[in-house]
């Protein structure tokens, strides 16, 4: 389930090279560039699985790295590194289409457990009779393709992972540590904050038009439904 190749896109030489050998030593393979210019020639030469990257860097930065690659229509999940602490910082990166976000400084084995996370959620393989619909909404995991009233929606593997785990509990209201736990791979007790984040990105694509389906459970958690 672990990807193949990680690429790791930082400027700071020390930290690059430490997170080369330690990825190496989880057994990845790891490639590796000092700035976003270089990490997106590194994309397309090399098809990495999933890359670390770096926030703040010369020439081309992280955030402008990703929304390249995002515009681009590459999908590669993306792990933020960023010595920035501020909320506004990490809604921006997450919105751009990252997959999850690491506050610098960091011990190794986090930044490991967040790169078999994200690679569990993207790498779970469909069912081939998976189709879910609430509503006009409408999940294909056979296809992997959401769509509202005939209009396809396109999303990022954590918004389609995080929607079709509401889809397949429509209904049921979810808490923000099941949530975590299940559509993450985080602990319960993790920062919550990112569920907040995506479920109001998922709100703007999905709940652009009547009605509104997902829906906030004050104390508890959030769900998916008609009414």
């Amino acid at each position: 389930m672990s990807p193949r190749h990680i690429l790791v896109v930082d400027d700071e030489d020390n930290l690059r090279t430490m997170l080369v050998a330690a990825l190496r030593y989880e057994g990845y393979e790891v490639s590796a560039a000092s700035d976003g210019a270089e990490g997106l020639k590194a994309v397309r030469d090399g098809k990495p699985d999933l890359i670390v990257l770096d926030v703040m860097m010369p020439n081309v930065d992280g955030f402008a790295m990703c929304k390249r690659l995002r515009e681009a229509g590459d999908r590669t999940p993306i792990i933020f590194l960023t010595a920035r602490d501020s909320a506004k910082d990490k809604v921006e990166g997450l919105t751009i289409g990252a997959d999850d976000y690491v506050q610098k400084p960091f011990a190794l084995d986090e930044l490991v457990a967040r790169v078999e996370a994200v690679s569990r959620r993207v790498e779970r393989e469909p069912s081939a009779s998976d189709v879910y619909k609430v509503a006009d909404l409408e999940l294909d995991d056979v296809s992997h393709r959401v769509s509202r009233g005939g209009v396809e929606v396109s999303l990022s593997p954590t918004e389609y992972n995080l929607l079709r785990y509401l889809m397949q509990n429509v209904g049921r209201v979810m808490s923000r540590g099941q949530l975590l736990e299940n559509v993450w791979g985080y602990a319960p007790d993790d920062d919550a904050g990112v569920v907040e984040t995506y479920i109001g990105y998922l709100r703007r694509k999905v709940d652009r038009v009547e009605p509104t389906l997902i829906h906030t459970i004050r104390g508890v958690g959030y769900t998916l439904r008609t009414s």
